[in-house]
């Protein structure tokens, strides 16, 4: 049995090394060699082989691979990364509100100074439904059945891409609703002599609401405060939706010429329909929600494996949480197949969560049945792939080896088999090993690897398109700056669900 291994600090790092990856149909076999003879001077040079899994080196051995270079990345690989689709996308659609703001303010454009609450609801529309698990399943469905494998890859890229981040539409949208709902309450007080005092109130409420549910969002909260984000962004926003809804009743009924309510005016009204549909859009997914048997696995302290009933596709994330509204966690599902009886879930000990998990490990957890799609969900389109996670990360990445037979694992950790326990080896063992799978055990090797230097040769010999990465910050920035400069198609970690 080889020996698996990870915790979920990413097993960066770098090793000075020089290795082949041999054929495209079976596992890697990584040759190790000295170092170049002429920067050391010496006239003979061992080379060391290494049949995966990996046997522990000698000190002599680790030796000959030891000694970190790391060359920074060029500051436009730097900036491809950072102004990725996810910003461009928030871009487009700040942009174009804005300058339709401008134009709207400065009497340039009439439509929307006279429909302004029509501009806020369906900006705040778009960004709902580009957050809702259907919709997204819906059209990662499509846009895969469609378009796997035999268009362009640079096309393909690009499918891949916008379905990650289409979070800068639902940030982009959301953030120009606020400044739209700021105009439009602007416009509310120029005219509050023809107005009735509650439009005035419900106005700045409606803009408290949905501004603290956006100031909770924001990447600093949501990244070291996640419990404070997912409490005050559900909570604000809820309240948001309901003080929208009395806005716009209010705002859509009231006949300034006679100072009296007419209801019957509002569903004629194009902000009715869209706060309707944005209404339905929240809901739908709360309805998918169940209290669901779970059966938690510890085989160590740092890491607990959830098991849940039923099998699923891959490249899906499970929310769970305690109970049925607050503090809902995301982990990618591991499972062989939709017709599998089980999937299961790694949850790395990190916060309070995780670890209530291991110290009191609960026999149900609240879920939505209606489960998220994440960028692996694409893999599909691709003919050929590498799967690359450190630690824990092999939660978002193990399904999608284990359901299509044309994607590679690496997998980097620290003592995978202990930590991971066996029902995590029993399924790479059982599914990957040893042809399509390769495990560095950092711990039994002495060393991290240059887990960029490996990539590259995994994904030359397996005759790969794209890798997909899941990782820590600091991986995930290593190892995407070292494929971008080297010209390969990858796809980092996303911490936006």
């Amino acid at each position: 049995m080889p020996s698996f291994s990870s915790i979920d600090d990413a097993e960066k790092g770098h090793a000075d090394e020089i290795y082949s990856v041999d054929s495209h149909d079976s596992a890697p076999t990584l040759v190790y060699h000295e170092a170049q003879k002429k920067s050391l001077g010496q006239a003979n040079f061992a080379t060391i082989q290494l049949a995966l899994p990996s046997k522990e080196l000698s000190a002599k051995e680790l030796a000959l691979i030891r000694g970190p270079t790391k060359k920074p990345a060029s500051s436009w690989v730097k900036f491809r990364l950072w102004y990725n689709a996810y910003k461009r996308f928030f871009t487009i659609a700040f942009l174009f509100n804005f300058i339709s703001l401008l134009c709207a303010a400065t009497g340039r454009w009439q439509y929307p100074r006279d429909y302004t609450g029509a501009w806020i609801l369906g900006n705040l529309l778009f960004a709902i439904l580009v957050r809702t698990e259907l919709f997204g399943r819906i059209l990662y469905a499509v846009l895969n059945a469609a378009f796997a494998k035999w268009p362009p890859l640079w096309f393909r890229l690009g499918i891949s891409s916008s379905l990650q981040h289409l979070g800068g539409i639902h940030s982009g949208c959301a953030s120009s609703a606020i400044m739209w709902l700021i105009f439009k309450v602007s416009l509310v007080f120029k005219d509050h002599f023809n107005l009735h005092n509650a439009i005035l109130a419900m106005g700045v409420m409606t803009n408290l609401a949905v501004g603290f549910a956006l100031l909770s969002a924001l990447p600093w909260v949501r990244n070291n405060h996640h419990n404070v984000f997912e409490r005050y962004h559900r909570s604000f926003g809820w309240l948001g939706l309901v003080f929208t809804w009395v806005f716009v009743f209010l705002g859509d009924s009231y006949d300034s010429t006679t100072k009296t309510f007419h209801p019957g005016r509002v569903v004629h009204q194009q902000d009715f329909w869209f706060c309707l549909f944005m209404t339905v859009l929240i809901i739908l997914p709360w309805l998918t929600v169940r209290r669901v048997p779970v059966q938690i696995e510890i085989p160590s302290s740092k890491v607990a494996i959830i098991k849940l009933d039923r099998g699923m596709q891959q490249g899906l994330i499970c929310r769970i949480s305690h109970g049925p509204l607050w503090e809902y966690h995301a982990f990618g599902t591991i499972s062989e197949g939709v017709a599998s009886k089980t999937h299961y879930l790694i949850a790395g000990v990190q916060g309070d969560f995780t670890r209530s998990l291991v110290d009191n490990p609960p026999t149900h957890l609240w879920t939505r049945q209606l489960r998220f799609a994440a960028v692996g969900n694409s893999s599909t389109l691709y003919r050929r792939g590498v799967r690359v996670c450190t630690g824990t990360g092999l939660g978002a990445c193990l399904s999608t080896c284990l359901q299509n037979p044309n994607w590679y694992l690496l997998w980097m950790g620290s003592d995978q088999e202990k930590t991971f326990g066996p029902t995590i080896s029993n399924l790479i063992k059982k599914n990957l090993y040893p042809n399509r799978v390769t495990l560095w055990d950092s711990k039994a090797r002495g060393t991290r690897p240059d887990s960029v230097k490996i990539i590259k040769d995994i994904y030359q010999a397996w005759g790969a398109e794209v890798v997909i990465i899941t990782s820590n910050a600091q991986g995930n920035k290593e190892m995407t700056e070292g494929l971008t400069a080297a010209g390969i198609p990858n796809f980092g970690t996303l911490w936006d669900f």
